[in-house]
Formats: structure tokens, sequence, C-alpha cells
């Protein structure tokens, strides 16, 4: 089990960080360069407790599918998902939001498993780990630019 820790100040109240990270559109937009698309469960507006969503996207040139479920809400402060079926052998992502002078701290922290045993353990250190702290990265990047252009 990896865990992957980020996070990111941005000039924007927690209640907007907030809205925009568990929202579907916004969602898509962060991860373009994916080509991540919404196709099943909520495929737009906010996601609340209990809902899921299935995503599919392009990883490693590869078409692929997740759906991750809303299992924890503490609005405007956190928000955790959890991978329902897809290609890890599980992932959690915990979103967290605090209020830092006129702004927000975000945090992620993604803890997943690779699929494959061994195999998988051999995919992370090569690149897996790497791919997905970039993602994340990037993702919150994105999401920052939304929220401080509002």
């Amino acid at each position: 089990m990896l865990i992957i820790h980020h996070e990111v100040y941005i000039e924007a109240p927690i209640h907007v960080c907030f809205d925009l990270a568990r929202n579907v559109d916004v969602h898509t937009v962060t991860t373009a360069k994916t080509k991540e698309r919404a196709i099943g469960g909520v495929t737009e507006g906010l996601m609340q407790l209990g809902d899921t969503v299935t995503w599919e996207a392009v990883h490693f040139g590869i078409k692929q599918r997740l759906t991750a479920k809303i299992i924890q809400m503490d609005t405007p402060y956190s928000f955790t998902d959890v991978m329902v079926s897809g290609a890890f052998q599980s992932f959690t992502h915990v979103h967290t939001f605090r209020k830092s002078g006129n702004g927000t701290i975000m945090e992620d922290n993604f803890t997943y498993t690779s699929p494959l045993g061994f195999i998988g353990k051999i995919a992370d250190s090569l690149f897996l780990e790497r791919y997905m702290r970039k993602f994340l990265v990037d993702r919150a990047m994105e999401l920052k630019k939304i929220a401080e252009s509002k």
C-alpha cells in the first residue's frame, strides 16, 4: 500500500474549493490530459455522500474505467472516495480543506494498492507511483487555477 500526499494553498474561500473538488464537470476539465469523463452514476454537478461515479479515461494509452463512491463527507472540510471497481486492487482518496488566511489549504491523501501483487509493486517503483503523484498534483493545480479565477 502506498500513500501519496499533496497540499496546495488556494486563494479562494473554503466552500468554493470544496465544491469545485467534488464537481464532476470540473473534474473532467482538470483531468483533460487523460480524457477523463463520467459515464455512469453521477455524471454532472456536485457529488454527495453515497454517490458513485464511473470514470472512463486513457492511462498509459489504454482506455480504462473506474467506479468510485463517496463514503464520507463533512461539508466543507472533507470528503472521502473509494474505488468500487477498477484497475487498482484498492484506493482511498481523502480530500481535506482548511481555512488559511484569506484562502484554503487543499490536501489530498491518496492511498492505493496496485493489482498483480509482486508485479504491481515493481510497477509502483518503476513508474506508477510517480505517474499517480503527477496526476494528483496536475489536477490540484488545475483546480487552483479555476478557484482563483472566480
